[in-house]
C-alpha cells in the first residue's frame, strides 16, 4: 500500500473494456443507485446509510522523520478510522511485530512525562511480556501510539487499526500463513498487540496472494484472527467488537486471488486500493493515477480503472457498504510528455521519491489544471517543461464522493495523511470528501474502545489519566 505498491502494473492491461456500454452514462453516474442488492455486513448490523460512512486514512510510522508529520496532525475529527502502518511479520515464527519501536512506543512528545518507564530500557525488554523480571508492569507507552490513543479519548467515534504488511513486507505473508501453527501464532500475536497498544482492530495488507492455496490460507488466517478477536472481546466488560479488515487490489491479475465468499464471514470491511493505475517506470504511456472509468477516447491513458475491480468484489458477494473506496493524497508524474496517453521519460524528481508528489504540492507552478469528468480524473500539465502530474483535485474528490454514494459504498479511504493539506485548509481532500458525505447522512458514529486492562503498559491500562 505504499506509494509504489502496484509495480505489478507492468503487465499490459486487458479485458476491462467489456461491459462499458452496459454502465449508466458517466454524466449521471453519481445519481444512479447500485443495482446490486445491499446486504448487512457480517458484523455491522445496519446498512451503510443507517450506520454512516467510513472515512479511513493511513498514518505511516515513518511520517515523524523527514515528512515532519507528527501524529498530533492527524485530522482525527474528520476520520472514523486511522490505519497505522505498518506492523511486520517474523519470517521464522510468524509473529506479528513492530517495525519501528522508537516511533511506535518510545518517542517522547511534548507533554509526555516518563515515570516508571524512562525509555532507558532496551527495546527487547520494552516489548516482551516477561512478568518474572518484575519490570513489565512498570512500562509506559509513548510514541505515536500513545498519541493515537489520545485522539481516541478526545474523539470517541474514532477507531484505530494496526496494519500488517504493505508492499515492502509483502514476501512475509505467504510463509507466515502457510501452516496451522503459523496462522495461530500470527493471530495470537496480532491480538496481543491490540491488547497492549490500544487498537480497535487490524487490517491485513497482503500484497498479494498469487495462487488458490495462498488465497485459502488468507481465508483461514481471517477465521483464526476473528476467533482470537472475539475471544478477547468476551474477556472485556461490554464485549466490544474488534475490527478485521483487508486492503484489496484493483489489478485483475491480483484480485482474482482474493476469495470474497471465503473471507466475507470474518471481515468487517475491505479497503479498495483504487490508485497507482499508471506511473513513471511501470507504465507504457503517461496516464491517470486513480481514474474511476476507463477512457474510450484515449485508452492508453487508463491502463486500469476503479469500476472494474469494484464490480468484481460486488459480484463476488461483498456487500456494497462493506467496501471503502481508496483515493490518493499524492500524484504521479511523467516527464517529456505531451499529456495523458503519450510517450514519456521517467520523472526523477518528487516530494519523497522519484515521480511521486504530495497532493499539497499540487498544482505545480506554471502548470494548467485539467479535468476529465467522463473518466473522473484530473492532472496538471506544464506545456513549457512538458511535465505532467496526475492527481485528484477537490472537484474530482467531490465527484468520487458522489460515486461512493451512488454505488452505496461504505465510505472513503486515503493513502496517506502526510500528503494532504491541513484539514482547516479548504484544499484538503479529506475535508472536501467528509464535508460532502455530510450531505448524504454523515459519518459513522460507533464508539471506540478505551479500556485495555490487559495491556503491559501501565499508563494505557489506566487510560492515560489527565491527558
Amino acid at each position: 500500500m505504499q506509494l509504489f505498491s502496484l509495480l505489478l502494473h507492468t503487465a499490459v492491461f486487458t479485458g476491462l473494456v467489456a461491459g462499458l456500454d452496459a454502465r449508466h452514462p458517466h454524466a449521471k453516474f453519481h445519481h444512479e443507485a447500485n443495482d446490486i442488492a445491499r446486504q448487512p455486513q457480517p458484523y455491522g448490523g445496519m446498512s451503510g446509510l443507517q450506520r454512516g460512512y467510513r472515512s479511513v486514512a493511513y498514518y505511516v510510522n515513518w511520517a515523524i522523520y523527514a515528512r515532519n508529520h507528527p501524529p498530533q496532525d492527524i485530522p482525527a475529527s474528520r476520520l472514523t478510522h486511522v490505519n497505522y502502518a505498518f506492523m511486520g511479520i517474523n519470517n521464522i515464527t510468524s509473529e506479528v511485530i513492530l517495525t519501528d519501536e522508537f516511533a511506535d512506543v518510545q518517542k517522547m512528545w511534548p507533554g509526555d512525562v516518563a515515570t516508571d518507564y524512562t525509555n532507558t530500557t532496551s527495546s527487547h525488554d520494552a516489548m516482551t511480556h516477561d512478568t518474572t523480571n518484575g519490570t513489565s508492569n512498570e512500562l509506559e507507552m509513548f510514541g505515536s501510539l500513545k498519541q493515537l490513543y489520545l485522539h481516541k479519548k478526545h474523539n470517541r467515534h474514532l477507531k484505530t487499526m494496526m496494519v500488517i504488511g504493505g508492499w515492502s513486507l509483502r514476501k512475509a505473508f505467504a510463509p507466515a500463513l502457510a501452516t496451522d501453527s503459523g496462522r495461530k501464532n500470527f493471530a495470537k500475536t496480532t491480538v496481543q498487540l491490540i491488547k497492549d497498544l490500544g487498537f480497535d482492530g487490524v487490517e491485513l495488507d497482503y500484497e498479494y496472494p498469487s495462487s488458490a492455496q495462498e488465497a485459502a490460507d488468507l481465508v483461514s488466517a481471517c477465521q483464526v484472527i476473528r476467533e482470537e478477536l472475539d475471544s478477547y472481546s468476551r474477556s472485556l466488560n461490554g464485549n466490544p467488537h474488534f475490527l478485521l479488515a483487508l486492503s484489496v487490489p484493483a489489478g485483475p491479475i491480483n484480485y482474482v486471488h482474493f476469495d470474497v465468499p471465503g473471507f466475507k464471514p470474518y471481515v468487517d470491511f475491505i479497503n479498495l486500493m483504487a490508485y497507482d493505475y499508471q506511473g513513471s517506470v511501470f507504465s507504457n504511456y503517461s496516464g491517470h493515477d486513480a481514474n474511476v472509468f476507463k477512457s474510450i477516447d484515449n485508452p492508453r491513458s487508463t491502463d486500469f480503472e476503479t469500476e472494474d475491480p469494484l464490480m468484481y468484489y460486488l459480484n463476488a458477494g461483498m456487500p456494497a457498504e462493506g467496501i471503502t473506496m481508496g483515493m490518493p493524497l499524492y500524484g504521479r508524474s511523467f516527464a517529456n510528455t505531451s499529456g495523458p496517453g503519450m510517450t514519456y521519460t521517467n520523472a526523477t524528481d518528487g516530494s519523497w521519491e522519484p515521480a511521486v508528489w504530495d497532493y499539497k504540492a499540487m498544482p505545480q507552478n506554471g502548470s494548467q489544471v485539467y479535468t476529465d469528468n467522463t473518466i473522473v480524473a484530473s492532472w496538471c500539465y506544464n506545456k513549457d517543461t512538458r511535465y505532467m502530474v496526475s492527481y485528484d483535485t477537490p472537484e474530482i474528490a467531490v465527484q468520487k464522493t458522489h460515486y461512493i454514494v451512488g454505488k452505496g459504498l461504505g465510505g472513503a479511504m486515503w493513502w496517506e495523511t502526510s500528503g494532504d493539506f491541513k484539514v482547516d485548509d479548504q484544499r484538503s481532500l479529506i475535508r472536501t470528501v467528509t464535508t460532502e458525505l455530510g450531505n448524504f447522512g454523515g459519518m459513522e458514529t460507533s464508539m471506540n474502545v478505551l479500556d485495555y486492562p490487559q495491556s503491559k503498559y501501565r499508563n494505557l491500562r489506566e487510560g492515560m489519566p489527565g491527558q
